[in-house]
């Protein structure tokens, strides 16, 4: 039994559902962030939290996947698969908190630059053979045969 109670310590510390006890709170209460009083006025059990991550992520599925029924309508399409990866998405801050899920610089700057890259591919398709030089070109750079 201390082996599971140690095991849920660990899951929990892994969500982030401990309370960061190393700075303490300002003394001015006007001095807090956003983020802080938000998180402050969240405090959500396990379980909630659990519920919370599922209902989320069903829901965002769902209204990805009902997306598919309007794909011949652009403007359905786009606000209905949006919302649903919005949802989808989101629903990782109830496991980890938004806080935390902010915080993660390094996974939003790799998102960023392949976001960044991705769009380039994608344009470069209306260019003709514009896909193929820069294929060429991107094999002539970094082939490492002789």
């Amino acid at each position: 039994m201390d082996t599971m109670n140690q095991a849920f310590e660990k899951v929990k510390m892994l969500v982030g559902m401990e309370v960061d006890e190393e700075s303490p709170p300002p003394a001015d209460p006007d001095s807090f962030s956003f983020m802080d009083d938000f998180n402050r006025h969240c405090t959500l059990s396990t379980k909630q939290r659990f519920y919370g991550f599922v209902v989320c992520l069903v829901a965002g599925l769902t209204c990805t996947l009902l997306s598919m029924l309007v794909f011949f309508n652009p403007v359905k399409f786009g606000i209905t698969f949006t919302f649903g990866n919005m949802l989808a998405l989101g629903s990782t801050a109830f496991l980890i908190g938004p806080k935390r899920q902010v915080r993660n610089k390094l996974l939003t700057l790799l998102a960023i630059i392949l976001e960044f890259g991705g769009l380039i591919w994608y344009s470069l398709s209306y260019i003709p053979f514009a896909r193929t030089v820069v294929s060429k070109f991107m094999m002539a750079c970094f082939d490492t045969e002789f």
